[in-house]
C-alpha cells in the first residue's frame, strides 16, 4: 500500500522525476508536506531569475552537495544528472503522465507564480513545448532503462494518472 511507505518512515532521500507538466512540483510539495523531508527544486538550483542558468560546475556541486544530506527531496529532471541522483536516493516517483495532459497544464500555468521558478512564464515557448512533446519518445525510454538498472536496490513508484498520484496520499479512497 503506498501510503505505508510514508508511515514508515523509510522514505529518506527521494527523486521525483518525469515529463514538463505532469505534476512533479506538485506532488513534490504534497510529499514534503506530509514527510517534513526538505525539498529543492532542480530548477531553482539551474535557473536563475534573470532567465539565465548557473554553470554547469556550479550546478553539479550544489547537486552533489544535496546528495550528501541525510534526507532530501530532488523535484526535476536533469538527464544529466539523474544517474547520480539515482544512484543516492532510496525512493523514485515517475510521474508518466499523458503527453496530452502535460501539455495542457503547462499552458495552464503560463501568467502563474511558482514556487519552483524564478519568474514567471509570460508565454509557451516554442522550444519547451517541442521538448515535452518529444519526451515520451526521447526521454522516457532513457529513464526507464535506467530505473531497471535499480528496481532492486530502490523503491521506484510509477504513476500514470494524476489520480493514480493522489491516491498515494489518500490510499484509504482508493
Amino acid at each position: 500500500m503506498y501510503s505505508d511507505v510514508i508511515v514508515r518512515g523509510t522514505m529518506q532521500k527521494v527523486i521525483i522525476i518525469g515529463s514538463p507538466g505532469a505534476g512533479k512540483s506538485t506532488f513534490a510539495r504534497r510529499l514534503r508536506d506530509k514527510t517534513g523531508l526538505p525539498l529543492y527544486h532542480l530548477d531553482l538550483l539551474w535557473h536563475k531569475p534573470d532567465r539565465t542558468t548557473v554553470t554547469r560546475e556550479a550546478f553539479d556541486t550544489r547537486i552533489a552537495e544535496l546528495l550528501k544530506q541525510d534526507k532530501w527531496i530532488l523535484d526535476g529532471n536533469f538527464p544529466r544528472t539523474l544517474e547520480a541522483r539515482l544512484n543516492a536516493c532510496d525512493t523514485v516517483f515517475l510521474l508518466d503522465l499523458p503527453l496530452e495532459v502535460c501539455l495542457t497544464s503547462v499552458a495552464s500555468r503560463v501568467g502563474q507564480v511558482r514556487e519552483d521558478m524564478p519568474w514567471i512564464e509570460t508565454e509557451f515557448d516554442p522550444e519547451f513545448k517541442q521538448w515535452i512533446m518529444e519526451f515520451p519518445e526521447k526521454k522516457l525510454p532513457q529513464i526507464h532503462e535506467l530505473l531497471e538498472k535499480y528496481q532492486d536496490s530502490k523503491r521506484i513508484v510509477i504513476f500514470k494518472s494524476r489520480t493514480e498520484a493522489d491516491c498515494f496520499f489518500n490510499s484509504q479512497l482508493c
